[in-house]
């Protein structure tokens, strides 16, 4: 099975092929990024298709990040890989980033409670927590910093994520351990997620944990007649 992972939902815009078995990708490509997802993606998906025999058409499925992350960005990366696997005719899959960052500490680190944090801003992570199992002990929600910190008790534990310092330094006396604080998953992590997830129940579809943080201009309206 050859597989297109796409993640634009945070501070990267990334893709990759890989063939479902073989370790590395066979093509890959990472901007990092906060804004200007939209206009990157297309041109990048381009340049790592060109670099495959038989392009576009060689794939056999497609893996996108669905949140959670930035509003617009989940969205522009969850409209192309549907275009994609609209004109392929092949499935589209949804991986949370939570869980892409996750995969990298199950495979590193058996023995603490494994943590993604994702910074959320205004004091707060996007967090999952799991056991070594695979277990999820703590389900993807939106919390602050010092209650995400609460969850983890008094350790040990494993942090990823672009909020993991900021949970770490929240945690005096708890044993902690840092791993990465990269800015978005490794999006190999996001292709092999994708490889093995059920396309019934892996909707390319938003994950929400929070609405969006532009609000209407109330004041700004113009009166209705």
């Amino acid at each position: 099975m050859r597989i297109l992972a796409i993640d634009t939902a945070l501070g990267a815009c990334a893709a990759c092929i890989i063939d479902n078995g073989l370790g590395e990708p066979i093509a890959h490509e990472s901007l990092i990024m906060d804004r200007g997802h939209a206009e990157a993606l297309v041109p990048l998906l381009d340049r790592v298709a060109a670099r495959v025999e038989g392009g576009f058409t060689s794939l056999d499925r497609v893996a996108v990040t669905v949140g959670p992350g930035s509003y617009t960005g989940m969205r522009v990366g969850i409209a192309a890989a549907r275009a994609i696997g609209l004109a392929c005719r092949i499935p589209v899959v949804g991986v949370t980033t939570l869980s892409a960052l996750l995969a990298a500490l199950v495979a590193d680190d058996n023995r603490r409670l494994l943590a993604a944090a994702i910074d959320a801003r205004h004091g707060q992570v996007y967090f999952q927590v799991i056991a070594p199992s695979g277990q999820t002990v703590v389900a993807p929600t939106l919390l602050k910093v010092r209650d995400a910190v609460r969850l983890l008790g008094a350790g040990p534990a494993a942090l990823i994520g672009s909020g993991a310092a900021a949970v770490a330094a929240e945690a005096a006396g708890i044993d902690l351990a840092v791993h990465d604080t990269r800015p978005a998953p490794d999006i190999v992590w996001v292709a092999r997620l994708g490889s093995v997830a059920d396309p019934a129940h892996a909707l390319p579809k938003p994950l929400y944990l929070r609405g969006p943080d532009a609000r209407p201009q109330d004041q700004a309206r113009l009166p209705r007649r």
